[in-house]
């Protein structure tokens, strides 16, 4: 197969010596590329042909309206609500609160793909919540693809946040055990630094209220916030209910907005699935965007061939597990919070990642793709098992032009 062909190629720089190129990460503020005696990052670059980022681009532009779509049917309908899993507590501040323009219910959003070694593109989730992985893309990603001389592009997602952060301004960055947890810690450092904007991080366990008002550690009162927290967690967390009270009353205003959590949900996706099924709400270029990228998923177990089971809100893996052809579990994952405990689960076909013959023996790759401001504009790698958990590493995903050698 000729070098313009293949989908993926791996350049692999792990016998470069590595403590210098991690220090230099680190003084660009990617400071988690070793983890205690763990390497995160990968030093090598799965590059990706032109062709299949274009298609992969056009495909998040396509996805982002469908489930835009989707999110807007469903707003005020709480039996549907009910059917992804949102949460009660939720229902009151969803129905107040007003739905932005169209394309702009989450400002801040990644997309992960299966991107097979044939080209084949399949959505797996949304994570338009709470999506980590900004400082990978938008700082290392860069940096180690310019070190390699290979294109990258993902050099306008800081410009993309800038512009969010300036319509939304923020006042509070907030994140669990900020200071200590250093993606967390180093994510939303990044991120204000990026906005220009003059913003305070504090740690979402120092917050708390009163009369509807939310206040920080230091007795601030707190208007405006960004924080990767999240919102399914107020069905759960003590004085969650207080804080869904205060974003409905208005009194703090949230970002990623309250129906960020409906694009999160992976039962968007089964509902898009069956209205696509059904024939209602697309037209005939939305129904091909669903059934060229969107995988078969549903609410129920009901496939004759292999499938995946995963939780609404499952993050890092998560409550995933893997059947085969005969419907016998194949793979779960063990590490990770199994949330399904406290979330329902959808049943998803199974589709195939590429793999990557790495330093580490062959990995599986999931490509990520940043949706800021409405745009997409980052690819982030990660490469590991069949399920990419919290072990997984980080990868840098670039693009090899038509020429490029």
């Amino acid at each position: 197969m000729s070098r313009e062909k293949k989908v993926f190629e791996l350049l692999d720089h792990s016998a470069l010596e590595r403590a210098p190129r991690v220090e230099q990460l680190r003084e660009l503020g990617f400071t988690w590329a070793d983890l205690e005696e763990e390497e995160y990052w990968l030093d090598a670059i799965a590059v990706m042909s032109a062709g299949t980022y274009r298609e992969l681009a056009a495909a998040s532009e396509k996805l982002w309206g469908v489930l835009d779509k989707a999110v807007r049917y469903v707003h005020r309908r709480q039996d549907l609500y009910e059917l992804l899993g949102i949460p009660p507590v939720l229902w009151q501040m969803l129905d107040d609160t007003p739905l932005p323009e169209p394309g702009l219910i989450s400002r801040y959003a990644r997309f992960d793909f299966a991107v097979s070694d044939e080209g084949a593109i399949k959505l797996l989730e949304l994570n338009a919540d709470t999506p980590t992985g900004y400082v990978e893309a938008s700082i290392a990603t860069p940096w180690i693809c310019e070190q390699a001389g290979i294109s990258s592009p993902n050099g306008a997602m800081k410009e993309l946040l800038a512009a969010a952060w300036g319509i939304e301004r923020p006042d509070t960055a907030a994140c669990v055990a900020y200071g200590s947890h250093q993606e967390d810690s180093g994510t939303i450092e990044a991120l204000v630094r990026h906005s220009g904007l003059d913003v305070t991080c504090i740690d979402c366990l120092d917050l708390w209220l009163d009369q509807g008002r939310v206040y920080d550690g230091q007795n601030r009162r707190i208007e405006r916030m960004f924080a990767l927290y999240p919102k399914e967690w107020m069905a759960v967390d003590e004085a969650g209910d207080a804080l869904a009270y205060a974003i409905e009353t208005g009194s703090l205003k949230l970002f990623n907005g309250p129906h960020s959590i409906l694009l999160q949900s992976k039962g968007l996706v089964a509902a898009v699935w069956g209205m696509y099924e059904l024939g209602l709400l697309y037209n005939e270029e939305e129904r091909e965007a669903i059934s060229r990228y969107i995988l078969p998923t549903y609410n129920k177990p009901v496939f004759s061939g292999s499938f995946v089971s995963k939780s609404v809100f499952g993050r890092e893996g998560g409550s995933v597990r893997l059947f085969d052809d005969s419907g016998e579990l194949e793979l779960e994952d063990e590490e990770g919070f199994d949330s399904s405990t406290l979330f329902p689960t959808v049943y998803q076909k199974r589709a195939e990642l590429a793999r990557i013959q790495s330093a580490e023996g062959e990995l599986h790759l999931l490509t990520g793709m940043f949706m800021i401001n409405g745009q997409p504009c980052g690819l982030l790698g990660r490469a590991g098992g069949p399920i990419t958990g919290n072990a997984s590493h980080f990868i840098a995903l670039g693009v090899r032009e038509l020429g490029q050698e």
